[in-house]
């Protein structure tokens, strides 16, 4: 870290998140998701929670932090596990929380399987991130139609969901539910609106 690095924290929810420029600033109104994976954690089967695209880790953790369940946060970026580390200790949850770095479909191992499944994967068009210069690239292209990353979450979501359980992927639009519809195949049990995006449960278990 350098002397441009500056370590930012914001309340979400109960937590309180730290960040910096590398990661993206989390967005208060995404809280909304780590109670609706929460809810259905409550009636879900036994089993850890896994958070695909994590960031800094605020929506797995704000999702477990009145539960029981360990959680494992997967992020391409080292710098934004460094974070989700940091916060899950903040939020004494270390020991409950594992956190890897690298490519989804690679760190999580062939037999795991998850009770609910969180994804927040970058959802902007590709031609449009200029529209946000104040976000790390990476954290926000998704590429040309915004479903690069989300399609990998649905497919490792799939491979290791237990029967009964539950996966919410957060998207910027629902046309782009529509697509994923209709295209990958993934079946849509609800949409919820909010203020910047949206988020979808799917069945895929």
């Amino acid at each position: 870290m350098t002397e441009t690095d500056t370590v930012e924290t914001t309340d979400f929810g109960l937590l309180r998140i730290s960040f910096d420029h590398r990661v993206l600033r989390p967005r208060p109104w995404t809280a909304a998701q780590s109670a609706w994976a929460a809810e259905l954690a409550a009636t879900g089967p036994a089993g850890p929670m896994l958070e695909l695209c994590a960031g800094a880790g605020q929506i797995g953790l704000l999702a477990v932090l009145d539960t029981a369940r360990s959680l494992v946060c997967v992020d391409v970026d080292p710098v934004a596990c460094g974070f989700a580390r940091r916060n899950a200790e903040a939020a004494g949850l270390a020991d409950r929380v594992e956190v890897r770095v690298g490519r989804m479909e690679e760190v999580v191992r062939d037999e795991e399987r998850f009770a609910v499944v969180v994804a927040d994967p970058p959802w902007v068009r590709r031609a449009e991130v200029g529209r946000y210069p104040e976000d790390p690239l990476r954290a926000i292209d998704g590429g040309d139609d915004g479903l690069d990353l989300a399609r990998t979450c649905v497919a490792v979501a799939r491979r290791h969901l237990l029967p009964g359980g539950s996966a919410l992927l957060q998207l910027g639009t629902v046309e782009q539910v529509g697509l994923l519809e209709s295209v990958d195949a993934a079946e849509v049990v609800e949409v919820r609106r909010y203020d910047r995006g949206v988020v979808v449960r799917l069945d895929l278990a």
